[in-house]
């Protein structure tokens, strides 16, 4: 008589995992079992499946089955019925149970008082209330994130902004020995976007959003669901670093630069092509978005806006073809025109973004010091506690309290290279240069030295900013393509319609 027993603890829902029950199979199929024994149909398999593989088992190899109450013959009709039955209720069974269990999770879930694991920046106080992490270089890093994704627009130039400036971003251990602990590192695009996407910082509650399938192996595929899937979505419900009403906007804004979204892409960033309407303009016929392609002309690249859709799809013709280069010209000049308007605003603008900027992060590089110094006194303390005639310890500790020291020395002379970077920045020569290039604008405009990739983002904040040229607004100044040559006033809106071209080849 042989006894298995390493399944004890392990779910009969599944053999995959079950070293016991796979063994026993194995057994029975070279016919080296007589009889199988035991309590209850339940303590073999919960799984259908599993169970009819073995009954199929045990009628080839004439294996008899024992359980309390009684003795069966898998080759008998009614003992493999009966066999059969049992095990359909032990799946049953299980299915009752989990269903019970799931119910109220989800009862609890929808009143918003499951206990969930948090992001970092969240945890849970005594009476289980949801508060902002105390440590306030975990605040202040979340809060900069969130602050620069609302300047910039996308994440990896939050992550651009953070190494350029030499900040560290934590992040939460979710299992090992240190689970729960806070450690600092460098910021990825993985990090920034888990941030952005995750409602719990907006002060919501959300259980459901993601949906998980287990395959045959035993292995798991989870599935993120839209958020009008999602199982409970309750706004506002305790404190957190963004308003929801800027979550939603966030979630709008990732949506439009994500490039693979959709047949019909919406307005991407700005990229470093020539093309200064790129991911903005509208087919006027067909009123889907029109993308870019570029030809080389005396060595230089040259923008022709293209409606290609139904060229892609249905192999028809294409709906328009427009020449960039003139549409450019065009939109610079009413924008050289209207910036006229605009040059104070927008230099005191700049002068306080860069001073913001750099305010929020001195004080986090601040923040990183003390919590440098704050490391490396600990790990003095532990030294000068420890016997000193004890070398075996007391050599591991001198030699953490030297890495802690070297931590802070590292961190010192970062923050000091970063604050001179940062005053050199902002002397009162570069705020005269600001105050003089706004006033002179077509020539910052016509610089060499002024990316194509910042043409673009200020055009797209003029649309964005000005309360009379949205891109999806009536005719106004800016919107208007009367000046753009052969398109007689009719445009209505550059971000939003171009006409297609007239019978005798003249683009409107």
């Amino acid at each position: 008589m042989h006894t298995i027993d390493c399944d004890l603890g392990h779910s009969g829902a599944s053999s995959v995992d079950r070293a016991g029950f796979q063994q026993l199979v194995s057994e029975v199929s070279l016919g080296h079992a007589g009889v199988v024994l035991g309590l209850e149909v339940s303590r073999l398999a919960r799984n259908s499946a599993d169970w009819q593989r073995l009954l199929e088992l045990c009628a080839l190899t004439d294996t008899l089955i024992l359980d309390e109450d009684g003795l069966y013959d898998c080759n008998d009709f009614n003992d493999r019925l009966l066999l059969g039955l049992k095990g359909t209720l032990c799946e049953a069974e299980l299915h009752f149970l989990r269903a019970r269990m799931r119910g109220g999770l989800l009862n609890k879930a929808r009143r918003g008082e499951l206990a969930c694991s948090l992001p970092v920046g969240l945890r849970y106080d005594e009476r289980k209330q949801i508060r902002l992490d105390p440590d306030q270089q975990v605040q202040q890093a979340l809060r900069l994130l969130f602050d620069t994704f609302q300047r910039l627009g996308t994440g990896h130039g939050i992550v651009v902004h953070f190494r350029q400036a030499g900040l560290l971003f934590p992040r939460c251990i979710r299992s090992g020995t240190h689970k729960g602990e806070v450690v600092w590192g460098e910021l990825t695009l993985n990090h920034v976007l888990r941030v952005l996407h995750n409602p719990r910082y907006a002060g919501a509650f959300c259980f459901g959003r993601t949906r998980t399938r287990t395959w045959p192996d035993g292995s798991h595929h989870i599935r993120r669901l839209a958020q009008e899937e999602w199982l409970c979505l309750i706004p506002n419900l305790h404190v957190g670093y963004i308003s929801w009403e800027i979550f939603q906007d966030n979630q709008r804004r990732l949506l439009e630069c994500s490039q693979a979204h959709g047949k019909d892409r919406r307005q991407s960033p700005p990229r470093e092509g020539p093309a200064l309407l790129q991911g903005l303009v509208v087919c006027g016929v067909c009123g889907r978005r029109m993308t870019v392609r570029y030809h080389q002309r005396q060595g230089n690249l040259f923008p022709d806006y293209v409606c290609q859709r139904e060229n892609v799809d249905r192999a028809a013709p294409r709906c328009q073809h427009l020449p960039g280069h003139a549409v450019d010209a065009a939109i610079t000049q009413l924008l050289l025109q209207k910036m006229t308007s605009m040059e104070l605003s927008v230099s005191i603008a700049v002068q306080e973004e860069i001073v913001a900027r750099e305010v929020d992060a001195n004080a986090l590089r601040v923040k990183q010091v003390a919590r440098a110094q704050y490391e490396a006194d600990l790990a003095g303390q532990r030294y000068r506690r420890v016997d000193p005639n004890n070398r075996l310890v007391a050599s591991s500790l001198e030699a953490e309290w030297n890495a802690g020291l070297r931590a802070l020395q590292d961190a010192q002379q970062e923050a000091e290279r970063q604050l001179q970077k940062g005053q050199l920045q902002m002397d009162d020569a570069v705020c005269a240069e600001i105050l003089a290039s706004s006033s002179d604008f077509p020539s910052v405009w016509n610089d060499p030295h002024t990316t194509q990739h910042d043409r673009k983002r200020l055009v797209r904040f003029l649309i964005e900013r000005h309360p009379n040229t949205h891109p999806f607004c009536a005719p106004t100044e800016l919107g208007n393509l009367g000046n753009f040559p052969g398109s007689g006033g009719n445009g209505r809106c550059f971000a939003e319609r171009v006409h297609r071209p007239t019978d005798s080849g003249n683009s409107q």
